[in-house]
């Protein structure tokens, strides 16, 4: 059970992501039919802007800026205060998810745009630790690795679809 607890808080930007995909699907199963593409889109992009995007960039403030050595040992570093200002701007794209909950499709888009490019660019930094420091810590190649580039193209999906097929007005 430890084991399992330490793999969930390890790998919180994922795990909110897959809460988010199900509750996504919750969202829809309850609303009536037929179900348009834009009622389709609207129900996971909302789902996806306060889960992996809001709740996991405000677990991320918590982690950088209160438990930071712990973190830093996690992903494979020394201990840093860049990890508060890492934790900051969290906090700042987390308040933004939440926000972009149930904002409209440009809020939305401006809130994805930060952690869409801080998670492909640690993306490219986790790589680059894994062949010039020989980095191989979970915090930095484990489900991190996949998850740094899987969430922020499924949200570059999510906005290009949701401009393609225009959900309910808010």
């Amino acid at each position: 059970m430890r084991d399992i607890i330490a793999f969930v808080i390890g790998n919180y930007f994922f795990m909110t992501f897959l809460i988010g995909l199900l509750l996504g699907w919750i969202s829809l199963s309850r609303r009536p039919r037929p179900h348009t593409p834009g009622v389709r889109v609207e129900a996971f992009l909302s789902w996806y802007m306060l889960l992996p995007i809001g709740i996991s960039n405000l677990i991320n403030f918590v982690f950088h800026v209160f438990f930071g050595e712990m973190t830093a040992r996690f992903i494979g570093w020394a201990d840093s205060p860049f990890q508060r200002e890492v934790g900051f701007a969290s906090l700042g794209m987390g308040i933004a998810g939440v926000l972009a909950f149930r904002a409209g499709l440009p809020f939305r888009f401006a809130a994805l745009i930060p952690p869409a490019v801080f998670m492909l660019g640690a993306a490219g930094g986790h790589v680059y630790e894994m062949i010039a420091a020989d980095n191989y810590s979970p915090g930095n190649v484990g489900l991190v690795l996949p998850s740094d580039i899987i969430i922020p193209v499924v949200g570059i999906i999510l906005i290009w679809l949701s401009y393609k097929h225009p959900g309910p007005s808010r």
